[in-house]
C-alpha cells in the first residue's frame, strides 16, 4: 500500500512539474517597439485601432553582432494623426451618450504601423495577446474583452493583419483598405469596412476615361496591393473599351531616386496627357517633389481617393502649375460637429505620440533638457568661450500653450473630412454592433440555442455576427451605414483641383459617382464646372493617333497599341461613315463613293446626248451631209438626161446616193438615251445602209473592171498587129532595095489586121445585171439582220464595269456572232468593191470614174482601219461618238471621191457633159489608144510607113 502511495506522489510531483519545466524553456524572442494610445483600465469593452501615424520605420544598419531592436518610426504624418484623434473622439462622444451602450463604457488600444507590413503585424499580435509582449496564439490579459480591430490603415497593412485576425474569428473594421482582393471572404472572413471597395473607383475612372473620349493613358501604381490591384481593373475595362496604357509604371515603397527620375522621364517621353495614379499620397510624393523639379507640365491627373484631398500631395509650392486640374475621386463628405474642438485641445503632455505632434508641429521640444543642449548647439564660440551665457528659457523649448488653431495645418483643416468621416464611421458600426450583443433579449438570441453573448465576455465570433449585420444611421448627416457582404455602396465625389484667387489648390466638387444606380446614371458630371491644367476649359486631348475621319478606315502599326494607327483613304468604290471606321464598305450596284468617300452616291449616268455640244456637232455634220448627198441627187436629177448622168447606169449611182443618206441619218440614232427601238435600229440601218452603198459600188466597179478587161486585151491585139505592120513595111523596104531601081520611093498603107477580134460595142454586164448584183448583196444582209433582230436583238444595258464613276447606257449587240458576221459581210463587200475599182483604175477618160471609185474605197478603208484603235481605246460617250465620226468620215469620203468629179462637171464644166468628151482620149504612145466608160467602138489603128529611097 505505501509502494502504491509512494509511486502516486511521483505522479503528481510530474504532473505538476512537466508544464513548469515546459514554461522555462519559452522565452520571448523580441520586444516589439509600438507607440499609440491605450486606456483598458475599468473598461467594460476594449476597441482596438491602428493607423499610420508616421510615414515609414526607420533604417536601421542590419548590424547582427547586437541585440537586434524593433526599429522605431520617422515622417509625422499630420493627416493620419488626424485620423487616430477622430477615433479617440468618437469613443469619447459614445461613452457620453445615452441611447448608445448607456451601461458599457469602451476602452481603447489604438497603435502606429507606420505605414509599414511589420509595423502592423506587431500591433496585430500585440493587441490579440492582451500585453506589451506579444505571445502568439495565447490571450495573457485577463482585462476588459476585445472588441473589434479598426484600422490598418492602407490595404497592404489590412491584408496583413485580416490574416491573422481572420484565423480568431476577430472582426476587423477598415477606414481607408480599399483593395478590391479584401472582398474574398474566403481569405478574410472577419474584414469589413466603412469605404468603398475598389471595383467601384476603377470602374468609374475608366467610365470617366470613357466619358472625355481619351484613347491614351499613362498609369502609375504604389507597389502594393491597393496600387496593383485598382490599376489592374482600370486596365483590364479600358482596354476592352479600346483605351490603350502608353505606359505602366510602380512607385517604390522604399525612396529610390533613380526609380523616381525614370518614371518622370518616361511621363515626359510619353504623348499621352492623361495619367491615373493609384497610390497613397505618401507613396506619391516623391514623384510630385521630382515632377515639380523638372517642370512638368500641361498633363491631367486622374487622382484616386487616397490622395485626392491629401495636403502632403496639394501644398507643396508650385505644385499648381504641376497638378491643377487634377480630377480624382473622394469617399463621401461630412461634418463631425465636436471634433475641431476635439482637435485643438489636447495635452500636449497626455502621452508620447501628442508630444512628438507637438514638438513636429511647433518645431520644439518639450523636453528643457534636450531644449537646453539645442540652444547650446546653437550657440557660437568666440575665441573659445560662449558668445552668451544661455540663461532662463531656451530657444526652441515649447510652453506646451502654443495655439494649434492659429497654424493653418492639415490636421487642424476639417473642410474635407472624408477618410476622417470613414474612420468615425467604423467606430460607429462597432458601437452599434456591441449595442445589439449587449441588448440582445435570452431566448431570441442568434447563437446555438436561441442564446446571447455577454458584453463582459464574449467570444470575437460572436461580436462578429453583430458587425457584419449591423444597420445603423449615423449621428448628425442621418446616412444609413449597412454592410453588403462586408462592403459598402460605392458612392464617390468627382473632385477637380481649381486654382484659387490665392495661387493656393481648392477642391472643387464637380460631379459624383453612384455605383448602386442604374448603369447609365451612376455617374453626373458637370463638363462646364472643371478647370483643366492651364486654366483650359476645354478637355484636353489624349490619344495616340487622331481620329480617323469618315471616308478613311483604321490601319495597324505593327509592334504598336491598337491606339496607333494611320488614316487609310478608303479605295475608290468604298466608303466609311463613321469616325475610327475599321473597315470600309463596298459601294454597290448603282452606287459609288463620292470624293469625301463617305457616303455613297448614284453613279452618274453616262450617254451622248442630243442637247450637249458634242451632240449637237455631230447632227449638225450628220444634217449636212445628207443634205449635200441630197443636194446631189437633185442634181443628178435636173441633169438626168445628159451623157455624164447616163454614164454607168444612173439607178446605181441614185441608189448610192440613197445609201449614203442612210449612213449619214442612221448616226443620228447613235445619241441619245440608247432605246430598244433605237439599239436595233442604229446597227441594222448602219448595216443595211453600207451593204447598199458598197453593193452598188460593186455593181459599178465590175462593169469598169470588165471594160478593162476588154480595153487590156484590144491593146495586146494592137500591140501586135503594129509590130506585124512594121515587119512587113521593113520586108518590102528591103524587096525594092535589091530589084536595084534608082530613085524608088515606095509609100505602103497598112490597115489594122483583119484577122484580129472585133471589140464588142455593148458591156458584158448590163444595167440588170448591175442592179442584181446591188440587190442581191443587200438582200443577204437585211436577211442576216432579220434573223439577228429576232433571235438575238440588240437591247439598252446599263454598263457599270467599263468606268467605276459612271453607269454608262449603252447598246449590247446580243450576240458577238450575229454582230461580227453582219459587218464581215460589209468588210467583204468593200474588199470586192476595192478590188474591182482597183483593176479598172487605168480606165481613161474626162471623168476617170474608176480612179474615183478606187480612191473613195481607200479613205473608206483608212477611215475603218484607223476607227478600231480609236474605238477600243476610248470609254462610255465617246465610243460612240468615235463611231459617229467614223460613219460620217467614210460617207463623206465616198460622197467626195466618187460625186465631186461628176458635180463638178456638171455645174462648172457644163461645156464637157457632152457625148464625144465621154469617148476615149488619144494616146499617141505605141500608136493605140485607150478606151473609155462612154465607148468602147473598135477603132483601127493605120500604121503608114513612108520608105523614101534616094537613088544616088
Amino acid at each position: 500500500m505505501d509502494i502504491k502511495l509512494f509511486f502516486l506522489g511521483l505522479c503528481a510531483l510530474f504532473c505538476i512539474f512537466r508544464p513548469l519545466s515546459a514554461q522555462s524553456t519559452c522565452k520571448l524572442k523580441a520586444k516589439f517597439n509600438l507607440g499609440g494610445y491605450k486606456d483598458v483600465e475599468k473598461k467594460t469593452v476594449v476597441v482596438g485601432g491602428m493607423f499610420p501615424v508616421h510615414k515609414r520605420v526607420a533604417s536601421n544598419k542590419g548590424n547582427t553582432s547586437s541585440v537586434p531592436l524593433s526599429s522605431g518610426c520617422v515622417g509625422f504624418n499630420f493627416r493620419t494623426f488626424r485620423w487616430a484623434q477622430t477615433m479617440l473622439f468618437a469613443i469619447k462622444e459614445i461613452n457620453a451618450r445615452h441611447d448608445l451602450l448607456p451601461k458599457t463604457d469602451l476602452g481603447y488600444v489604438i497603435y502606429d504601423s507606420c505605414f509599414t507590413i511589420s509595423k502592423a503585424v506587431e500591433g496585430t499580435l500585440t493587441y490579440l495577446t492582451g500585453q506589451d509582449e506579444a505571445v502568439p496564439n495565447y490571450r495573457c490579459g485577463d482585462g476588459a474583452p476585445l472588441a473589434a480591430l479598426v484600422g490598418a490603415g492602407g490595404s497592404d497593412l489590412s491584408i496583413a493583419t485580416a490574416r491573422i485576425l481572420g484565423l480568431y474569428h476577430f472582426p476587423q473594421v477598415s477606414y481607408c483598405s480599399t483593395c478590391s482582393a479584401l472582398k474574398s471572404k474566403f481569405q478574410f472572413p472577419t474584414f469589413l469596412r466603412t469605404i468603398p471597395n475598389d471595383e467601384h473607383q476603377s470602374t468609374a475612372m475608366a467610365k470617366m476615361v470613357l466619358h472625355f473620349g481619351w484613347t491614351w493613358v499613362g498609369t502609375i501604381a504604389a507597389d502594393d496591393d491597393y496600387g496593383k490591384y485598382g490599376i489592374k481593373d482600370f486596365k483590364d475595362q479600358v482596354e476592352q473599351a479600346g483605351v490603350c496604357i502608353s505606359f505602366s509604371e510602380t512607385l517604390p515603397k522604399v525612396h529610390s531616386p533613380e526609380a523616381i527620375h525614370r518614371i518622370v522621364q518616361t511621363v515626359i517621353d510619353s504623348t499621352a496627357k492623361i495619367i491615373v495614379v493609384f497610390s497613397s499620397d505618401v507613396d506619391l510624393s516623391p514623384l510630385i517633389n521630382e515632377l515639380l523639379r523638372n517642370n512638368v507640365t500641361n498633363r491631367t491627373w486622374i487622382a484616386s481617393e487616397a490622395w485626392i484631398t491629401s495636403a502632403l500631395i496639394s501644398q507643396p509650392p508650385g505644385v499648381s502649375s504641376v497638378l491643377a486640374g487634377t480630377l480624382g475621386f473622394g469617399v463621401k463628405r461630412a461634418d463631425i460637429p465636436g471634433l475641431q474642438h476635439h482637435l485643438l485641445n489636447l495635452d500636449p503632455y497626455a502621452d508620447l505620440l501628442t508630444e512628438e505632434f507637438w514638438e513636429t508641429l511647433f518645431n520644439c521640444t518639450l523636453d528643457y533638457s534636450k531644449a537646453l543642449r539645442m540652444a547650446k548647439q546653437r550657440a557660437t564660440y568666440v575665441n573659445g568661450t560662449l558668445s552668451r551665457t544661455v540663461t532662463g528659457l531656451p530657444d526652441g523649448l515649447c510652453t506646451g500653450q502654443e495655439s494649434v488653431a492659429q497654424l493653418n495645418n492639415t490636421y487642424s483643416d476639417v473642410s474635407q473630412l472624408r477618410i476622417t468621416y470613414s474612420v468615425y464611421k467604423a467606430v460607429y458600426a462597432v458601437a452599434h454592433a456591441l449595442h445589439n450583443l449587449e441588448h440582445c433579449e435570452p431566448g431570441k438570441g442568434p447563437f446555438v440555442g436561441k442564446t446571447c453573448a455577454d458584453i463582459n465576455n464574449f467570444e470575437p465570433w460572436q461580436l462578429m455576427y453583430y458587425v457584419k449585420n449591423v444597420r445603423f444611421k449615423m449621428p448628425n448627416t442621418g446616412e444609413e451605414i449597412f454592410f453588403n457582404d462586408g462592403d459598402v455602396e460605392g458612392f464617390y465625389d468627382i473632385i477637380n483641383w481649381q486654382v484659387n484667387h490665392n495661387g493656393e489648390i481648392s477642391y472643387v466638387t464637380v460631379g459624383n459617382y453612384n455605383g448602386s444606380a442604374a448603369p447609365g446614371d451612376r455617374m453626373t458630371i458637370m463638363n462646364d464646372s472643371i478647370v483643366w491644367n492651364n486654366d483650359m476649359l476645354e478637355p484636353p486631348r489624349s490619344v495616340c493617333s487622331e481620329n480617323c475621319q469618315p471616308g478613311t478606315r483604321k490601319g495597324i502599326r505593327q509592334g504598336e497599341p491598337v491606339c496607333c494607327f494611320d488614316c487609310i483613304p478608303c479605295a475608290d468604290g468604298e466608303i466609311s461613315n463613321t469616325t475610327d471606321a475599321r473597315e470600309c464598305i463596298l459601294c454597290t450596284g448603282d452606287f459609288w463613293s463620292n470624293a469625301a468617300h463617305d457616303a455613297c452616291v448614284p453613279k452618274l449616268i453616262e450617254f451622248l446626248a442630243f442637247g450637249e455640244p458634242l451632240g449637237i456637232t455631230l447632227i449638225a455634220i450628220s444634217a449636212f451631209g445628207a443634205l449635200v448627198t441630197i443636194a446631189v441627187g437633185v442634181l443628178f436629177i435636173m441633169h438626168i438626161g445628159t451623157p455624164l448622168v447616163k454614164a454607168n447606169d444612173t439607178l446605181l449611182s441614185f441608189s448610192l446616193l440613197f445609201s449614203l443618206v442612210v449612213t449619214f441619218l442612221c448616226s443620228i440614232v447613235f445619241l441619245g438615251e440608247p432605246q430598244h427601238w433605237s439599239c436595233m435600229t442604229s446597227q441594222v440601218a448602219l448595216a443595211l445602209g453600207f451593204a447598199l452603198c458598197l453593193s452598188s459600188i460593186i455593181g459599178k466597179a465590175a462593169v469598169l473592171m470588165l471594160r478593162a478587161q476588154v480595153l487590156k486585151a484590144a491593146r495586146a491585139r494592137a500591140k501586135a498587129a503594129a509590130k506585124a505592120a512594121k515587119a512587113a513595111a521593113r520586108a518590102a523596104a528591103e524587096a525594092a532595095a535589091n530589084d536595084g531601081s534608082p530613085d524608088v520611093i515606095v509609100t505602103n498603107t497598112l490597115y489594122n489586121d483583119t484577122s484580129a477580134p472585133a471589140i464588142p460595142e455593148v458591156d458584158r454586164l448590163t444595167c440588170a445585171h448591175q442592179r442584181a448584183i446591188a440587190a442581191v448583196a443587200t438582200l443577204i444582209q437585211a436577211i442576216a439582220c432579220t434573223v439577228w433582230l429576232i433571235v438575238l436583238p440588240p437591247h439598252p444595258v446599263k454598263n457599270t464595269s467599263g468606268q467605276n464613276t459612271k453607269i454608262i447606257l449603252e447598246c449590247d449587240e446580243g450576240s458577238v456572232i450575229f454582230i461580227c458576221c453582219i459587218f464581215a459581210y460589209d468588210i467583204l463587200l468593200a474588199l470586192l468593191a476595192f478590188i474591182f475599182a482597183f483593176i479598172a483604175r487605168k480606165l481613161e477618160d474626162y471623168v476617170s470614174e474608176a480612179k474615183c471609185l478606187t480612191f473613195g474605197m481607200l479613205v473608206f478603208f483608212i477611215v475603218w482601219i484607223s476607227f478600231v484603235p480609236a474605238y477600243l481605246s476610248t470609254r462610255g460617250k465617246f465610243m460612240v461618238a468615235v463611231q459617229i465620226f467614223a460613219i460620217l468620215a467614210s460617207s463623206f469620203g465616198l460622197l467626195t471621191c466618187i460625186f465631186l468629179p461628176k458635180c463638178y462637171i456638171l455645174l462648172i464644166k457644163p461645156d464637157r457633159n457632152k457625148e464625144e468628151l465621154m469617148k476615149p482620149r488619144p494616146k499617141p504612145k505605141d500608136g493605140t489608144s485607150t478606151g473609155t466608160s462612154a465607148s468602147l467602138a473598135t477603132t483601127a489603128t493605120e500604121a503608114t510607113i513612108a520608105t523614101t529611097a534616094i537613088d544616088d
